[in-house]
Order: C-alpha cells, then structure tokens, then sequence
C-alpha cells in the first residue's frame, strides 16, 4: 500500500507543476488568505479525485492485465507531451463562487478547473494501474533491489482493492495540496514569477520517461 500512495503523491505533485490548477491557487492566494485556499483546495480535491479513483479502479478490472502496462504507459507519455504543451488559467476561472465565501470559492473553482483536467485522468490512470509492472520488473532485478522495495513496502502483493482506492485517493490529494502550498509560497516570494517553462519540461520529461518505463517493464516481465 505504501508504494501506491508514494507513486500517486510523487506523480500527482509533479503533475501540478506549472499546472492550471496551480496558477488558480496563486490567483486565489492574492485575493484570500493562504490557509483558506489550502482548505478549499483540499475538500475539492479530495472529493474529485475519491470518485475519480473509483472510476478508475473500475475500468482498471475490465483490461487484461498484460495489455494494462501499456495503456498506463502511453497515458502517461501523453501526459507528458501535455505538460510540455503548457496551459493557462482564465481570470474568470477565480471568479467562480466568490460569492460564497473564500473556502466555498476556493473549493467550487477547484472543483470546475479539475473537472477533466489533466491531473484528473493521471489520477484515474493510476487507480487503473500504479506502477505494478514497473515494481514487479524492479522486483526482479536482484536480490539488493528486491530488499531495498521490500523495505520500503514497495510491492503490490497483498495489497486489497480498498487499500489501493485509499491509497491512490489520499496519495493524489496530499500531492496536488503540497505542490499548490509551494507554489503559493514560492508565488509569494518572487511576486508570482515561477519559472514555467523550465517547470513543465521538468514535469513533461518525467512523466515521458515514467510512461516508457512502465511499457518497458511490462514487455520485460511479459
């Protein structure tokens, strides 16, 4: 379980750099004050990608298991290209809900901005399948490798279907608050002038790099 929740914080979070959804949280953040996004931000979140996972997992039980590599792979190289695309939040994006209150705000244009977003569907591919050919590969890589995934609970063995949900739900919302706290911080510092480019070739690569190794390592294991 440890490992599921460890690739859908590391992924998510990194998914989020120079996303919409982080530009919306500096937006926010000048208008309201930090604790109140943070708050809005986590409730929405949570709620979007809890059923996001369920939906996920769903469609994770119809694929065949060798074909799920590859999906989950070609996903993620989109994911990549799609990052290195870039996107930008609307003005009007921040105004949703301002009427309700900041948290109430926060939380409605939260809801909207991840409905169909990106870091929705790389939430749903993780649900799907978190990086199991990959662990299983490494997993047979040598006996060092095996003790040091074994330490870390990095294996998908035992691993129910209500603790992956729980995994990937909590794992993708903790990463999407903490990469929107730190842009929030970072936003702050430097007057709103996070390196975007550099941010997105960043995120853009990893996730090519994530996607081509998991079909890799289902080939392999296949």
């Amino acid at each position: 379980m440890g490992y599921i929740f460890a690739v859908a914080f590391v992924l998510i979070m990194i998914g989020e750099l120079a996303d919409k959804s982080q530009l919306l949280a500096m937006s926010l953040a000048c208008r309201y004050k930090a604790w109140q996004v943070l708050l809005g931000i986590t409730v929405a979140t949570f709620i979007v990608h809890f059923f996001t996972t369920l939906v996920g997992q769903a469609v994770g039980g119809f694929i065949p298991e060798g074909v799920l590599p590859w999906v989950s792979g070609l996903l993620f190289i989109g994911f990549g290209i799609w990052t290195l695309r870039g996107d930008s939040v609307e003005e009007s994006d921040a105004e949703k809900g301002g009427r309700f209150g900041p948290v109430v705000a926060t939380g409605i244009a939260f809801f909207l901005a991840e409905l169909g977003d990106k870091t929705q569907i790389m939430t749903m591919t993780i649900a799907a399948d978190p990086g199991t050919a990959l662990v299983t590969y490494l997993k047979g890589a040598g006996p060092a490798v095996q003790r040091v995934l074994e330490t870390l609970g990095m294996g998908p063995a035992g691993v129910s279907a209500t603790g992956r949900f729980w995994a990937v739900t909590l794992g993708s919302t903790l990463g999407m608050v903490l990469a929107d706290a730190i842009a929030i911080g970072v936003g702050r510092l430097l007057g709103k002038n996070l390196p975007e480019l550099l941010l997105r070739r960043i995120s853009g690569a990893f996730f090519i790099i994530f996607g081509v190794a998991a079909i890799v390592a289902g080939v392999l294991q296949g």
